[in-house]
């Protein structure tokens, strides 16, 4: 295994001839003349073995794996830059909540010089060095609109617009499409009636980058996850008067706990390791439920391995819970009437800004076109763990099983070493081994 990681500059995607679909195409007076040059641009469209939609961790560690293995592959990104999670819809004190030993990708530990715990900002810089040091292919600013499989041709079809040239359409062709492009696609934000005519300042966790400004005034977290209560902590500790919706059961564990439970996994049962945590947390936070923060019946571990459903890590927010200085509020928001805001309960509360923390959506069903099971309506696995990461025809899809960096890991190198052992099947029998 190679070891340490420069943190370089974003590197610069080495060049790809792509054939654009021509004007005259779409707009053909004879039909003879249209289907010729559509059957040309067809035939000009870019070959590629392998096809990477989304350039986060995901498939930046597919693209690498791959690599190594003497597989060329290339990453489409709706974004301009890799790693875009991390640089655009991160807030500022973001941390990640794994240690570096288990916040790496395939063949590349962070420095023994990196902190335990990441900063956002070191994260974007390691994927920046991590794509520079594997030679990843990237073309950025590039939105697949379709994806389909030809099974004339044996090969995936893929047509992207390039959005850095206002929309001109590329088309790609390959034999594998890994999908890669994650749960965090596109913000997701509860219909609300009202809430167009609140007078304060409304976002979403992807736009909250840090509480200034907000001293003194009444904000309003909707989502107990690990984004609202970091940034419920957040706004306390500037001195916004803080409330954090917390309608759902959670499992609050600390940064520590969590990475005793991971360096067990390879040893212990799920059931085991939620034993030995729960009565870690009962030692540090007592009883959550006394303050609003009701657990589970299912322990953390065995939640997280077979639901989409994380763990809290907390960060401060609940000795701030148990101080009053962040209220929890039990009932989901139903309706907004000027700057009041009315619970389910029946309960009003006047805020002066709301920030939604209620998560992303895959948006992968708006442009895959395949019903082979390996995809679900949520746009993410369909299968469970272990039978999630391969379907039919040479798609895969790489960290859409909700596990994580580490499953990221995983996933990669289980995708790479099967399209690896295909390629030279293949190659085999052409040559007539």
């Amino acid at each position: 295994m190679a070891r340490g990681l420069g943190l370089l500059a974003t590197p610069t995607p080495l060049s790809l001839h792509v054939h654009t679909t021509p004007p005259l195409v779409r707009r053909a007076c004879w039909p003879e003349l249209g289907a010729a040059l559509a059957m040309a641009a067809v035939a000009a469209a870019a070959e590629e073995d392998v096809i990477i939609v989304g350039a986060g961790q995901s498939g930046l560690a597919v693209a690498a794996c791959l690599s190594l293995r003497g597989v060329r592959a290339l990453v489409l990104e709706r974004d301009d830059c890799v790693g875009s999670l991390w640089r655009k819809r991160a807030y500022d004190r973001l941390h990640l909540h794994l240690g570096k030993k288990y916040s790496a990708l395939p063949h590349a530990p962070h420095p023994d010089s990196a902190p335990t715990y990441l900063h956002r900002d070191e994260y974007a810089a390691y994927l920046d060095g991590y794509a520079a040091r594997f030679a990843v292919r990237t073309r950025l600013r590039r939105e697949v609109r379709c994806a389909r499989y030809d099974r004339g041709t044996a090969r995936w079809e893929v047509e992207a617009v390039d959005l850095g040239t206002g929309g001109q359409t590329e088309r790609y062709t390959a034999r594998f499409l890994v999908v890669a492009s994650g749960e965090n696609a596109e913000k997701f934000v509860p219909e609300v009636p009202g809430l167009e005519a609140f007078p304060g300042q409304v976002m979403h966790a992807a736009e909250y980058r840090s509480a200034e400004g907000m001293r003194g005034k009444a904000v309003l977290v909707v989502g107990s996850g690990n984004s609202g209560m970091e940034i419920a902590y957040d706004l306390a500790a500037a001195g916004a008067v803080t409330s954090i919706v917390v309608r759902s059961e959670l499992h609050l564990v600390t940064k520590e706990i969590w990475n005793v439970a991971m360096a067990l996994y390879p040893y212990l049962p799920a059931w085991v390791i939620d034993k030995l945590v729960l009565l870690m947390c009962a030692v540090v936070f007592g009883d959550t439920s006394r303050h609003g923060l009701r657990r589970p019946a299912v322990g953390p571990f065995t939640m997280k391995l077979t639901t989409p459903a994380y763990p809290v890590v907390d960060v401060g927010t609940y000795a701030k819970i148990r101080t009053g200085e962040i209220r929890v509020l039990p009932a989901g928001v139903k309706s907004v009437r000027g700057n009041v805001v009315e619970f389910g309960d029946g309960k009003p509360h006047p805020f002066d800004a709301i920030v939604f923390a209620t998560g992303y959506r895959s948006t992968v069903r708006q442009w895959l076109k395949s019903e082979d099971g390996l995809i679900g309506d949520d746009g993410m696995a369909a299968r469970s763990y272990l039978e999630h990461w391969k379907g039919e025809n040479g798609l895969y899809c790489a960290g859409m099983v909700r596990r994580g960096i580490y499953g990221s890991c995983e996933d990669a190198e289980l995708i790479a070493t099967d399209i690896s052992k295909l390629l030279r099947s293949q190659q085999e029998q052409g040559n007539g081994f």
